[in-house]
């Protein structure tokens, strides 16, 4: 008998490979009394607007700890664990698998476990803003601490006569217009259109913004250092 096919609305996909350059195993370090990917966890199911949270890795340790977080573990192929392996290919793999079973989602979140200050009230939103406007796939950003405005590139002589405009030269910082950047912690899509477009990035695209001081990513030591600091703060 063929199984019945459970549509849900959103799944959640946490993509957490084993290997790491700059920062070894980061996934799985103990970041301010638990494993990094553990904040990712704890942020998604207590967001509850996620029907279905999967893990996707090649790494034994890291599927442990999504089966002892009771969600779905999917092992990576060797293949997709590589330095030049994409999120989007990780993200595929796993909405295939879980159709193998036979579960099919609207909408797929990718939440990465480098991003561990993000907060179940951020996830909401990011639902809630695609509900609200329609839109196909919504992106969280933050305001940059500085503004693109006051840099350039340096020719190789160092000159700096003409390194900032002129009609910028003289305004003040509070002057000039906000620009936001990628925070690389919320992606949300309508699964329809990231099988078509194989990119996060699709029109109508909106954005949900996130605090500056909670867009901490974890690429390399001081990141993580920052990170528990901030996350051991009384402060936070």
């Amino acid at each position: 008998m063929t199984k019945a096919l459970k549509t849900i609305d959103i799944v959640a996909i946490v993509p957490a490979r084993g290997g790491s350059k700059r920062l070894p195993r980061k996934n799985v370090l103990p970041l301010a009394g638990k494993p990094l990917i553990q904040w990712t966890l704890d942020a998604a199911k207590e967001s509850g607007a996620i029907d279905l949270i999967v893990v996707t890795s090649d790494d034994e340790e890291v599927l442990a700890i999504a089966e002892q977080n009771q969600v779905m573990a999917i092992r990576r192929p060797d293949y997709l664990s590589t330095d030049t392996a994409t999120s989007v290919d990780a993200v595929i793999h796993a909405l295939d698998a879980l159709e193998a079973q036979n579960i099919v989602a609207k909408r797929v979140m990718l939440l990465q476990p480098t991003s561990p200050l993000r907060r179940a009230e951020d996830i909401r939103k990011a639902v809630k803003r695609m509900d609200d406007c329609g839109a196909a796939s919504v992106i969280s950003v933050c305001e940059m601490d500085h503004s693109p405005l006051w840099s350039n590139t340096l020719p190789e002589d160092g000159r700096m006569d003409d390194f900032i405009r002129p009609e910028v030269k003289e305004k003040r910082s509070q002057d000039l217009p906000l620009y936001y950047r990628l925070n690389g912690s919320i992606y949300l899509i309508a699964t329809n259109m990231f099988r078509q477009n194989k990119s996060f990035f699709v029109t109508p695209c909106n954005s949900v913004v996130m605090e500056k001081g909670l867009s901490q990513d974890i690429d390399d030591k001081n990141d993580f250092l920052l990170a528990e600091f901030m996350l051991s703060s009384i402060v936070f």
